[in-house]
């Protein structure tokens, strides 16, 4: 599908990732990070920076939206909605956290929550393909980061 390159076997991994790739370990403890993403995304919502990002953010708007975790009543376009869910996630640094230091789910389910509300009804897709996003963000993630020069040196600049 892809070129042999170190890029193109990276796409060809993770665009070849499906549900059944899931087996029941991956799903329990990608609910457990859910859960708690969410839950410290909540707590997130209160801090002071999480209220500033959300007062800007007021100014963007599109007929697509998602919603602001602990605002019922506001919705942004799903870009801002996940960057607003994601400083509320990250805003007290309670998310969780891999070595070298990276917080996974503070950057990848508040965009997979922010895209899965933006597609239209007839399009929405279940718990388990919600499930598959998230890991495969996950997975995106922890390779860019095994890839990175940068990253292994960040035990050494701190």
């Amino acid at each position: 599908l892809f070129s042999q390159t170190i890029t193109g076997n990276f796409a060809n991994v993770i665009h070849g990732l499906n549900a059944n790739h899931l087996t029941d370990q991956v799903i329990q403890r990608s609910k457990r990070m859910i859960l708690d993403t969410l839950g410290v995304g909540l707590l997130g919502t209160g801090t002071e920076v999480c209220q500033k990002v959300t007062q800007y953010s007021k100014i963007y708007s599109s007929d697509i939206s998602s919603t602001i975790w602990g605002h019922l009543d506001f919705r942004l376009p799903p870009l801002y909605a996940a960057f607003v869910n994601g400083v509320a996630v990250h805003s007290m640094d309670f998310d969780d956290t891999w070595h070298p230091a990276t917080h996974p789910s503070g950057a990848v389910l508040p965009a997979v929550i922010a895209l899965a509300e933006a597609f239209p009804q007839k399009k929405k897709f279940s718990g388990l393909d919600l499930l598959l996003a998230f890991n495969v963000g996950i997975e995106v993630q922890g390779r860019l980061l095994r890839f990175s020069s940068e990253a292994r040196n960040i035990p050494k600049r701190y």
